[in-house]
């Protein structure tokens, strides 16, 4: 067990490296350089000279990457061209954010996926089931941005009951004022991970309830609950994996929705750097994601070997 935990985390060192990269070359794929986001059209040659070298512009790429990665790995992503401040601070608040409505969004996906998965296994092959399946089909295939304006539409224009912007006053807490502020949000987040955490649920269980070891204990006469437990821990691991990746994909691709919201997290802030075209804030943000996503992954597989024996042994 240790020598592979020691073997995920050896192998989770290349990917976050090659990751690093990706993000640090981003910028310059981008059509455009990245000094014309500093200085205005008609600057003189020799202010942009100044203003590149300044910012280590002018020297060779791997040198500038060796450079940007020591200071990322010493919690310094730069400032912000936009507003001048630090760019680790603002991440720092806006992940938070982000961190509240990913989880919550998860927690909500997961538990309805598994609630409807395995009600759908359980009637599997009568209109239960198929109108399940349907659902979830619905929920994965819905737009978020869509969803979340018709929510804010029904919800806070028409009946007047939750507020369609922002995260609340002053800073998080969890109480009633800014959960309000939550619902539609984790709602609208909640719905593609909850559908394809049911039709997870629901393929696996099916899969689960045809083999030998349900019809043995049911032989002897084991009570349904009993089966139901036994069946759940062989498609926990199943579930865990699927929802470990869509809390990635929230956390990251949560940026059209948080925009929608108003929601002051890391998908806002990107969306303000990339009409800004602000580099430090671009390659700061899309790296710490990207970070946060390897790091999960590598979390998941853990607790996968810690729930599934079968892991353990091979």
């Amino acid at each position: 067990m240790i020598l592979y935990i020691l073997r995920r985390i050896v192998y989770a060192i290349p990917i976050a490296l090659a990751v690093s990269v990706i993000c640090f070359l981003l910028v310059y794929i981008a059509p455009g350089s990245p000094i014309d986001a500093i200085v205005p059209p008609d600057a003189p040659k020799v202010v942009v000279d100044q203003i590149r070298k300044d910012y280590g512009l002018d020297r060779p790429l791997p040198i500038q990457y060796g450079l940007w990665l020591s200071r990322a790995m010493q919690g310094d992503l730069g400032r912000s061209i936009a507003n001048r401040r630090p760019v680790a601070t603002d991440l720092a608040a806006a992940a938070g954010k982000t961190l509240v409505l990913a989880f919550s969004a998860a927690a909500l996906g997961f538990t309805l996926g598994c609630l409807l998965g395995g009600l759908a296994a359980a009637f599997h092959g009568t209109w239960v089931d198929r109108g399940l399946v349907g659902i979830a089909i619905a929920g994965v295939s819905v737009p978020h941005y869509w969803l979340g304006m018709v929510l804010v539409i029904i919800f806070s224009v028409m009946l007047n009951l939750l507020p369609s912007l922002g995260a609340g006053p002053g800073d998080w807490a969890w109480d009633w004022t800014h959960i309000r502020y939550l619902v539609l949000p984790a709602v609208t987040l909640c719905v593609i991970p909850a559908g394809l955490v049911t039709r997870t649920v629901r393929g696996a269980a099916i899969e689960i309830l045809s083999q030998d070891f349900v019809t043995t204990l049911r032989g002897k006469g084991l009570r349904r609950a009993r089966i139901l437990y036994h069946v759940a821990k062989n498609v926990a691991p199943v579930a865990l994996a699927v929802m470990g990746l869509q809390l990635g994909y929230l956390m990251g691709g949560s940026i059209l929705v948080e925009t929608v919201f108003a929601w002051p997290g890391t998908g806002m802030m990107l969306n303000q750097a990339i009409f800004q075209r602000d580099i430090p804030v671009l390659q700061g943000t899309t790296l710490v994601l990207a970070m946060f996503f390897v790091a999960l992954n590598l979390i998941v597989d853990l607790i996968q070997v810690g729930l599934d024996p079968r892991m353990r042994r091979a």
